[in-house]
């Protein structure tokens, strides 16, 4: 019966939506700490995980979503900057990181909101 709420295709969207959140600041984290290093190439999302969460989700395929996972690769748009080789702009890293940090608190409320409701029909108290 749990097993039904924590499958439903919105919840475990969120989740991974959640999950790729976190490796996006990861790896936002780690393109600000290289800024520095010669020749260090920028890490992103994979651009794919998006389109494929988003088929995922839309197709309501929860197979596929329990089997996704967020990989971080080199971002292969990214251009250097610099005579050094570093692809990293400092600036756009911290626009991201913004940006990144909205979007992981929005996802943070929905799946707290959806444990809150469970909660609630277990307890009856929120």
């Amino acid at each position: 019966m749990i097993d039904a709420l924590f499958n439903q295709p919105g919840y475990l969207g969120a989740k991974r939506m959640l999950d790729a959140s976190v490796a996006r600041h990861d790896a936002i984290a780690s393109n600000i700490a290289n800024a520095e290093m010669p020749h260090y190439r920028r890490v992103d999302l994979a651009p794919s995980f998006r389109t494929e969460l988003q088929n995922a989700i839309a197709g309501k395929d929860v197979a596929r979503l329990n089997s996704l996972r967020p990989q971080v690769i080199p971002d292969a748009r990214a251009l250097a900057t610099n005579l050094d080789g570093n692809t990293v702009d400092l600036e756009h890293e911290l626009i991201e990181m913004s940006q990144n940090t909205l979007e992981n608190t929005i996802q943070t409320r929905f799946v707290s909101g959806a444990l809150a409701k469970i909660r609630l029909a277990i307890t009856g108290k929120s």
